[in-house]
């Protein structure tokens, strides 16, 4: 009686062992999963890929990788970083002024357009834990400087991010932590100007 009251708490046990194996790693996989990919313009942005290898794909993005390109930024984007980008989309261009990304985008004015897009970026991989971190040590706010020299202002307002530039725009971030093989992207829609 003993015996097969031992026996039976031994195949339980492994059973039940069995079952928490199998479980635990497809949740695991599935929570990876989600952090593998985020889909950004109708497109998967994969962590294996850098940063322009992504956002060429994402049909929220075509002004910008344009931009990128006239400015002879795809080697910087491509390279080791890590760099945390925050990415205007296409929406955000047509905001601006009319006519403003055709001037900003002639061979004459490379140096505006880079001034504006490496406004946009950060050194250092800052996800929104990060950046949580550093508005919360900073009473609120975080301020960053950026590649190009200036800083944003970092800020949770109730349940939205925001990325607030030197002239006082203020940007939403929509899409958070799109990891990338060197660095982070952050989706947002308002053009930031230094």
């Amino acid at each position: 009686m003993k015996m097969n009251q031992g026996i039976r708490t031994l195949t339980l046990g492994l059973t039940l062992a069995l079952a928490s194996a199998a479980v635990v790693p497809m949740a695991m996989a599935g929570s990876m999963h989600a952090d593998k990919t985020v889909m950004v313009g109708g497109a998967a942005m994969y962590p294996s890929k850098n940063i322009i290898q992504n956002a060429v794909n994402s049909k929220d993005h075509t002004t910008l990788v344009a931009a990128v390109k006239a400015a002879g930024l795809v080697g910087t984007l491509q390279g080791k970083g890590p760099f945390t980008v925050f990415a205007p989309t296409n929406e955000a261009f047509a905001a601006l002024p009319a006519g403003t990304v055709q001037t900003l985008l002639k061979p004459e004015n490379k140096a505006t357009l880079t001034k504006i897009l490496t406004y946009h970026v950060v050194p250092g991989r800052l996800t929104s834990r990060d950046l949580a971190k550093a508005v919360k040590a900073g009473g609120g706010k975080a301020v960053l400087k950026t590649v190009e020299g200036d800083d944003i202002t970092i800020r949770k307002d109730g349940m939205q991010w925001t990325v607030t530039d030197d002239k006082g725009g203020v940007a939403d971030i929509t899409i958070a932590d799109v990891l990338q093989s060197n660095g982070v992207i952050y989706v947002i829609n308002k053009v930031l100007m230094p």
